[in-house]
């Protein structure tokens, strides 16, 4: 008997190569990976023409532009490869009969909830990514109602760019560095996002919307100080206002995300913010 097969899109990206890492681990699948270069997700007939090849039992996609400040000025790009691509994806998968995970954001809220948000809360970006991500999910859902969409925040992974890799060299290279202290949310191991998602599709197949990110609720300086600590290095962490760090898009200031259904869905265990850390620095460390 051949074996269901996962395509995962975006494979170049943190997400991308953390489904990479577990692959060995999930040997009753067969994983396909495709980044931007070898598969334009974008281009419908190619898509369908890959699938009618592959005939992908799952398809997650990573793919996602992420560079949030350039999105500001590159909107175009970012509506066709947040929002035309997935709404592709989405429609193809359905055509297959595939079973489609997309993964979406927190920056489809406005960061203005005094409580975690829900997957029922009423969505309004700020910035043109958490727009172009927002149209994403409209598209997934309305070209194929079967998906699975998963907001996530915050993320980071011993692969790529992100906050976690970005602190460290700027603790090695400095004295002092300065953190915003008024952004609220949960940062979220790309490594455990890659689990929950295996531990979803062995599972039974209940599409809607929802939310992952590791459990707690901290700042990017909170955040700042548990790297410094595990790091052991000198370098003086200041905590400052989001007014003193002027950026091109808009942040939303409150991104914690309630996982309570993802959790009661799937029984699925998320891990709190602190063990992921330690288990990503160890794993830097080791590289």
């Amino acid at each position: 008997m051949t074996k269901p097969s996962i395509l995962v899109t975006g494979a170049n990206g943190q997400l991308g190569n953390e489904f990479r890492s577990l692959a060995e681990a999930h040997s009753g699948f067969r994983f396909i990976f495709t980044s931007r270069e070898d598969f334009p997700i974008h281009r419908i007939e190619q898509v369908r023409e890959f699938f009618l090849k592959q005939q992908p039992a799952f398809c997650i996609n990573c793919a996602a532009y992420t560079a949030v400040d350039k999105a500001e000025t590159d909107r175009e790009m970012a509506f066709l490869v947040n929002a035309v691509a997935a709404g592709v994806l989405a429609s193809v998968c359905k055509e297959h009969q595939t079973k489609f995970v997309h993964i979406s954001t927190d920056y489809v809220f406005d960061g203005q909830s005094p409580v975690p948000y829900t997957e029922e809360d009423k969505t309004d970006p700020v910035n043109s990514y958490g727009a172009s991500k927002l149209k994403g999910e409209e598209m997934c859902m309305e070209k194929n109602p079967d998906a699975i969409i998963i907001r996530t925040a915050w993320v980071y992974s011993v692969f790529g760019n992100n906050f976690v890799k970005t602190m460290l060299r700027l603790m090695k290279e400095r004295e002092s560095i300065n953190v915003v202290n008024d952004q609220v949310g949960a940062p979220t191991y790309a490594a455990d996002l890659a689990n929950a998602i295996m531990d979803i599709i062995s599972n039974n197949w209940h599409s809607g919307i929802y939310h992952y990110s590791n459990s707690g609720m901290i700042s990017w300086y909170d955040f700042a100080l548990a790297i410094k600590k595990l790091s052991g290095t000198a370098c003086e962490v200041n905590p400052i206002p989001s007014s003193q760090y002027p950026t091109p898009a808009k942040r939303p200031s409150f991104s914690l995300l309630n996982t309570d259904k993802i959790r009661q869905t799937f029984s699925i265990v998320i891990p709190d913010w602190r063990t992921s850390l330690e288990k990503c620095m160890k794993q830097l460390n080791s590289n």
